[in-house]
């Protein structure tokens, strides 16, 4: 068995979801941040046997697509106003990260 952790964006989260339940996969939804952008993420649980993890990877992989979009990136610490102007920059959003770890132990009660 193997635990699917898969960071999605906000806004591929529905699609990944819906897509999840109609292959019957079942997973947990945890609400996340990341934390270059500081947007959104949905960070996805599935618990799957060994045969099915690529299956599930194609699932997310066809349901969340990355994308570019122009975001202003403000330094670590911001001094006060006025003292920091943004300079917008293009960056690759969306899409997923997905981490496939083993299971030494599954229960369910």
């Amino acid at each position: 068995m193997k635990l699917v952790i898969a960071v999605v964006h906000e806004r591929d989260r529905q699609a990944v979801n819906d897509a999840l339940i109609a292959q019957q996969f079942p997973f947990t939804n945890i609400a996340s941040t990341g934390g270059f952008l500081r947007e959104g993420n949905a960070t996805f649980l599935i618990g799957v046997e060994d045969e099915n993890v690529e299956r599930v990877l194609a699932v997310i992989a066809d349901n969340s697509k990355s994308r570019e979009q122009h975001v202003n990136v403000f330094p670590p610490t911001v001094e006060a106003m006025g003292a920091c102007v943004p300079t917008p920059v293009q960056v690759e959003v969306g899409g997923a990260v997905c981490f496939v770890v083993p299971v030494e132990r599954f229960e369910k009660v």
